[in-house]
């Protein structure tokens, strides 16, 4: 068997067998294979495309180029959430505490942001203390004891992928629905999960910037999953506009600890409730998803979602001081308020200029060896649907250096789009795919 060969055939449009996948990923996984190689072969990908049987193929020989994770004997069934990215999207960060609360443990690696798009473990490190990069064997031990985790992902779990990531990045391949999805379920198999919830956005800030890019990406995942013998559902969200308010690494983390005391945007707070009753159904600690979701909501309004957080900062070397108290948390040098000049309806509040503006003030990174600044990014006060009037506040902006204010007040405006006659918010959802969808979609205005 020759890689050149299998280049060719799937240049040609043909199916590659599971053979020939497993030889290609096994091979560019010692190096025996040169990165150009893989860099034609992700191409064709790219332009061709590849049946389910093949992205599952490709997805489980990714995940099985390194160590696999068995959690059968720490917990009943492991239960893992993924969203596709976002700006404004720390759901994880509500989500899992919530879930946990409600009896049912979670074991969850998460990533870094790249781009406009934030990662879990950023806004995790904005608290003092906070260790994101746990073993493998201490993320077993603390699934085992506390039944919550939130760390990054192990260099032995699916290595074959981020090779091949790192190679997508640099060659014009990222788009490809297929290498997406098998991105994603590989590092879900190679972490254990059984079951599996993926948030697959959908709109301006998104990699999926339309409703039939979001479905084929979410039947794919989900097919790839029963396939591989797991259980899983996709719920398709908004991402035209940011979720919740706060979009920045501190900021989040600020709005994350409102959310699990009760309070929070209302749009977040809904999001997250959906995802954690999709959660707690298809891990079996409920049998409907008005019952499940009723039981999430109940652990914001007790407070044992946010003991569950705290717990879980503690077990990571967090200090929790900084979640009792959250005005401790890393603060801006200076807040701009950005206030309406004209009255009128909010059209559109595009999520991807949002995120952009942030990292431009610092709170994101283009490459994954910058730095980033925890203090920094953008408070988005108005929605889609909202009127506002002369005076109200649009953003605010928090920004370390003096200098970055007015470009980026200039950016922020320019995300925004008016309406002299009333407009119709945007729903959170839009579809469900694998599960049931009987809580429907939420509109929300401000």
């Amino acid at each position: 068997m020759r890689a050149v060969d299998i280049i060719i055939k799937k240049r040609d449009r043909q199916e590659l067998s599971s053979e020939e996948i497993q030889f290609f990923v096994q091979g560019f996984t010692r190096g025996d294979i040169p990165d150009y190689q893989v860099s034609a072969w992700a191409m064709a990908v790219l332009l061709n495309g590849m049946t389910t049987e093949e992205t599952t193929n490709l997805t489980l020989a990714m995940a099985h180029s390194g160590e696999i994770l068995d959690l059968s004997q720490i917990v009943p069934i492991a239960v893992d959430k993924h969203s596709t990215g976002g700006v404004g999207d720390k759901t994880s960060l509500v989500v899992e505490p919530v879930v946990a609360a409600c009896g049912l443990a979670v074991g969850k690696m998460s990533g870094r942001g790249l781009g406009f798009s934030g990662g879990t473990l950023d806004k995790l490190e904005s608290i003092p203390g906070y260790r994101a990069d746990l073993t493998t064997e201490e993320f077993k031990r603390q699934l085992k004891e506390v039944g919550l985790v939130l760390s990054g992902q192990s260099a032995d779990l699916a290595p074959a992928d981020g090779k091949l990531y790192a190679l997508r990045d640099v060659t014009g391949t990222v788009e490809s629905i297929p290498l997406i999805a098998s991105s994603i379920m590989c590092k879900k198999i190679a972490a254990g999960a059984q079951a599996i919830v993926l948030d697959v956005k959908c709109g301006l800030g998104a990699f999926m910037e339309t409703l039939e890019q979001a479905r084929q990406l979410a039947e794919l995942m989900v097919d790839i999953a029963h396939l591989a013998g797991r259980k899983a559902v996709a719920v398709i969200s908004d991402m035209n506009q940011p979720l919740g308010n706060a979009v920045g690494n501190a900021l989040e983390i600020k709005e994350a600890i409102a959310t699990l005391r009760g309070n929070g945007p209302a749009d977040f707070r809904e999001h997250c409730l959906q995802i954690a009753a999709h959660m707690l159904v298809i891990g079996e600690k409920e049998a409907d998803l008005g019952a499940a979701y009723q039981k999430a909501s109940n652990s914001l309004e007790d407070g044992s979602a946010y003991e569950r957080f705290v717990v879980l900062v503690r077990a990571q070397g967090g200090d929790v001081e900084y979640i009792h108290h959250p005005e401790k948390l890393p603060s801006a040098a200076y807040q701009k308020v950005i206030s309406a000049e004209r009255e009128g309806y909010l059209a559109g509040v595009h999520a991807r200029l949002i995120g952009e503006s942030a990292m431009y003030l610092g709170a994101g990174r283009s490459k994954k060896e910058e730095q980033i600044d925890y203090a920094v990014g953008v408070e988005v006060h108005v929605k889609v649907g909202a009127r506002a009037t002369r005076g109200k506040p649009l953003f605010t902006i928090h920004a370390n250096r003096e200098e970055l204010l007015r470009d980026v007040e200039v950016k922020l405006m320019q995300a925004l789009t008016w309406s002299e006659t009333p407009v119709e918010p945007l729903p959170l959802f839009y579809a469900v795919v694998g599960g049931d969808n009987r809580l429907g979609s939420f509109e929300f205005s401000q």
